[in-house]
């Protein structure tokens, strides 16, 4: 099990308001991905800390004797925990008001893919045929798709589509979608922000996938991206054996 990540600015912001983190436990694989929202520097701050809070706390909880329902528990703990300090710090300086960030990531073992998530930063499953999506967006236009008030290709070009209704750091407590993918001999995985899933279809980014080494997989995903105007900050990981 291998990994690859990167992270650009993007053609047209100010500065990268992502972050990515991959680390190994043992033989298994962590995987991380903000998109930080908010004034000044406080998108960027608010990925950094999710980020490290994510992994202080995943590291400080993990063991190999864990259970698949506990190692569920605690990837939600450590999404509560980056929750509750960025949270925190938004209300102790008025110029972070509003901070908040997405956060999408993968603990991947033998035998499972652990995914959680909250906000549009998107995991992705990888397989022989394409990309099948594996995590639900938080945002108004996909909130108004599942009422049925709104068509899919309607939710593609919908003004508010980048209006989270979740995101970490915003209120209290923050509500988190987990996924379990059992396998049997292998899978890949790709996590990104919406820089990356927002300008570019899933089978554009398919096809670099498959025309890509794993030791490129990144920067290829990132040219894609760039290529199609880099209006947003853009960041990948990409999980494979």
């Amino acid at each position: 099990m291998r990994y690859k990540f990167g992270t650009d600015i993007g053609l047209k912001r100010d500065e990268n308001q992502d972050a990515v983190r991959c680390e190994y436990f043992g033989h298994n694989i962590l995987a991380v991905v903000c998109d930080g929202m908010g004034g000044e520097r406080a998108g960027k701050e608010a990925s950094s800390i999710a980020i490290e809070e994510f992994f202080q706390r995943f590291s400080a909880g993990y063991s190999e004797s864990l259970s698949d329902e506990d190692i569920r528990k605690l990837l939600i703990s450590s999404i509560s925990a980056a929750n509750s300090v960025i949270y925190t710090r938004a209300r102790l300086d008025f110029k972070n008001f509003g901070m908040g960030t997405t956060c999408v990531a993968a603990f991947v073992n033998s035998k499972t893919a652990f995914v959680v998530n909250v906000g549009d930063s998107r995991a992705y499953l990888i397989t022989d045929s394409g990309l099948q999506r594996i995590t639900t967006d938080h945002n108004v236009a996909a909130m108004l798709y599942e009422q049925g008030k709104i068509t899919e290709a309607e939710m593609q070009t919908h003004p508010q589509k980048h209006m989270l209704v979740r995101a970490v750091g915003v209120e209290k407590t923050v509500l988190a979608d987990t996924f379990m993918l059992d396998y049997e001999d292998k899978i890949s995985l790709l996590l990104c922000s919406d820089g990356l899933s927002g300008y570019c279809g899933d089978d554009e980014i398919y096809d670099v996938i498959a025309n890509s080494s794993l030791d490129n997989v990144a920067d290829d995903l990132i040219k894609l991206a760039l290529g199609k105007g880099g209006r947003d900050n853009i960041t990948v990981a990409v999980i494979s054996d």
